[in-house]
């Protein structure tokens, strides 16, 4: 799953902490929904390349996210492209071409080795996968063709082409047979030491298809056909072994692309493209996530009840407080709703929330009357149970207050919003108690950004993260003096909008080892863990 190693002991950290909690430079997508195709969305988000090939066939992405490549039948070559942006396509800009028409006149796909030292074409003229060395790894540039390998006695019409990361493995999928074939290589990489070992044909599915990726894992196929124009999942229940393919499920890529070629995944499985020919285009889509959406289709604010077996969401939509039962703690892919709690009679505009730790109070902050009210809730964590108590306006400070937060003993209050792009905190002098509460100081989060709409603390106090709806990024502070807002200071971010694009709410677990975000652009809670990756 995991690019990103540190030389560090997961469990080694401080007090039993484990290494990374709290620290936004080891969080990394770990959604329980990523690599579902049944979760994906079109990220409105689409790079023409017809400048540059007319009839492109098929599309790879660099580890990294900050090059794409695209080969086409037009100009029978490969084309490099730069994304000053990992994975944003939006961000993609032409760098130069390569041609393999020495090779192929009917290039159909490209893969690259995860060094980048070696690239792939597979060719429907030759019925061949052709090889090339880089000299300069990722710098097509330096491309210089090396061997071929047919796959004619298998595959006549070989579309698209895929390896096992190791290099010990090839799949090549096509017309002809309507399959994806695999060859076992004695040597990794190097095609000439290939030998066919089996097949899996997809014809049930679909009579075109186009191109094969597997999960970095080895334990799930896509395949993208022209004939539906769908993307199929498929499970393997031994690893990388065809023959253990068993179909799952589908999904359209019909309302963007009706002659779709390629297909390549994010190594974290929470974005897939697909390039076409009907539009010469590369579109984005975006997996993973838990959606809100049957119960809110605005969602504000996030949070969970302490030892993670409940999920809140309240939203604009439906002016509530939604409940969740999870079944496994701190995994959304076992929520289920429980119930509802309506706020509007308080606030038509609701938008975040917070529990007292032992769960028999709720507090929701609005921007109809710029004020933070309290409920109390006879039955802890039971939303249904929620009356409402008292309010506290806090528009002499703010008058567009969207996320609320305490100490951990309940003595201060933090209210965050976007006319003063600052979050402001108050004493309260009977703990839990706003109509106690005072003004003290506040802590400005513009140089970050201009649109926050959420804070979270650490519970000890010495860190606050904040998210950002207009660039994406959830910030990270430190406080020197506990609980004193005016002792923060920035620390780093994170990005989150391959995901979460406009983000409105965030939670940490406990342990500070997952956090979590909401946004109202797709209605959904997704998941990232932090700490040193496996």
């Amino acid at each position: 799953m995991a690019t990103k190693k540190k030389m560090l002991q997961a469990a080694a950290g401080v007090g039993g902490v484990p290494e990374g909690a709290w620290d936004l430079s080891y969080a990394y997508y770990d959604d329980p929904f990523a690599w579902d195709i049944s979760t994906a969305v079109y990220a409105s988000k689409s790079f023409s390349v017809g400048a540059q090939e007319s009839v492109p066939e098929g599309v790879f992405f660099k580890p990294d996210g900050l090059k794409m490549y695209v080969v086409g039948s037009t100009g029978d070559d490969v084309n490099e492209y730069s994304l000053s942006t990992a994975w944003d396509i939006l961000s993609a800009s032409y760098i130069q071409s390569f041609s393999v028409s020495a090779q192929d006149t009917l290039p159909t796909d490209v893969f690259f080795k995860p060094d980048g030292a070696k690239m792939y074409v597979v060719g429907d003229a030759g019925n061949d996968i052709n090889e090339y060395n880089l000299s300069t790894s990722w710098d097509i540039s330096s491309a210089s063709y090396l061997q071929s390998f047919s796959v004619n006695a298998q595959e006549g019409n070989p579309k698209g082409v895929f390896f096992k990361p190791d290099g010990a493995k090839m799949y090549v999928v096509g017309l002809g047979a309507d399959a994806v074939a695999e060859y076992d290589l004695s040597t990794a990489w190097d095609i000439s030491t290939s030998s066919y070992l089996q097949n899996f044909s997809v014809a049930t599915q679909d009579v075109e298809p186009q191109a094969v990726f597997f999960k970095s894992d080895g334990t799930k196929m896509y395949v993208v056909g022209e004939n539906t124009i769908n993307v199929f999942e498929y499970t393997l229940s031994t690893a990388w072994d065809v023959s253990t393919a068993s179909y799952i499920q589908s999904f359209s890529v019909f309302a963007q692309e009706v002659q779709p070629k390629g297909i390549f995944f994010k190594p974290d499985g929470s974005s897939f493209f697909v390039v076409g020919r009907d539009s010469d285009t590369v579109y984005q889509y975006t997996l993973g996530g838990f959606s809100v959406a049957a119960r809110e289709a605005s969602p504000q604010g996030l949070s969970f009840k302490a030892d993670g077996t409940k999920m809140y969401v309240i939203g604009l939509a439906g002016d509530d407080v939604n409940e969740y039962n999870l079944s496994t703690a701190w995994d959304t892919s076992t929520a289920a709703y429980a119930g509802r709690f309506v706020v509007s009679s308080q606030d038509s505009n609701p938008e975040g929330m917070f529990f007292k730790p032992d769960g028999t109070k709720m507090y929701v902050v609005g921007r109809t009357n710029r004020s933070v009210y309290e409920y109390s809730l006879s039955t802890a964590w039971s939303v249904s149970t929620a009356s409402y108590i008292a309010s506290f306006s806090v528009i002499s400070q703010d008058t567009d207050p969207v996320g609320v937060s305490f100490s951990s003993d309940g003595i201060k209050m933090y209210v965050i919003g976007y006319s003063s792009d600052a979050v402001n905190e108050y004493s309260l002098s009977t703990a839990w108690d706003i109509s106690t509460a005072s003004y003290v100081q506040n802590f400005s989060v513009l140089a970050q950004g201009s649109s926050p709409e959420d804070l979270f603390f650490k519970p000890d106090g010495t860190k606050f993260y904040v998210i950002d709806r207009g660039s994406d990024y959830v910030s990270e502070y430190a406080l020197s003096t506990d609980w004193n807002i005016a002792t923060s200071s920035y620390v780093q971010n994170f990005y989150i909008g391959i995901q979460a694009t406009n983000g409105t709410g965030i939670f940490f677990k406990d342990d500070g080892t997952q956090m979590f975000v909401i946004g109202d652009s797709k209605d959904k809670v997704f998941t990232y863990s932090l700490g040193v990756q496996e």
